[in-house]
């Protein structure tokens, strides 16, 4: 069963910026801290475009995932999808939406997710799988934000 949610995030910064740094892994991987997120593929550093890949290595409730991405639409500044090509999930789509806005760039995040392991992956999603990839969305749109905040974001 495909569950899907939105998100949505005044970021104060401007809208080609707000793209970009989306698409950096470095901030990715600061703001998945708290799972230990990491790198173990693919683009290292720095910003993805069109067709690029990235494997990243995370814990979440206690198990360690491999999770490997595509860029699979790129639109500067508009609009990216990224898209899980080898994972936990039997279908992983996120797709990034940016708007100028009063005060910066409205930034809306629409997720669309198969929960893995069939029956047993469905008793998963009904206690939590969806809350919990909700908040790591809103921890990493929140590190977005306090990089256009404090200015520590790239010129």
């Amino acid at each position: 069963m495909t569950v899907s949610f939105e998100t949505v995030t005044l970021v104060p910064g401007p809208v080609e910026q707000v793209f970009d740094l989306s698409l950096d892994v470095d901030l990715h991987q600061a703001s998945m801290a708290s799972s230990d997120e990491h790198i173990v593929g693919g683009v290292a550093t720095g910003g993805m475009r069109l067709g690029d890949t990235v494997t990243w290595r995370a814990r979440h409730f206690g198990i360690w995932w491999t999770m490997t991405s595509t860029i699979s639409a790129y639109e500067r500044p508009g609009r990216f999808v990224d898209e899980q090509v080898r994972g936990p999930f039997r279908r992983f789509r996120h797709e990034h939406l940016f708007e100028v806005a009063d005060g910066g760039t409205r930034m809306t995040d629409l997720i669309e997710f198969d929960a893995p392991f069939g029956p047993l992956g469905r008793l998963v999603e009904r206690v939590g799988l969806g809350r919990h990839l909700r908040h790591l969305i809103e921890l990493r749109n929140a590190e977005l934000v306090r990089a256009f905040s404090d200015g520590t974001h790239p010129a």
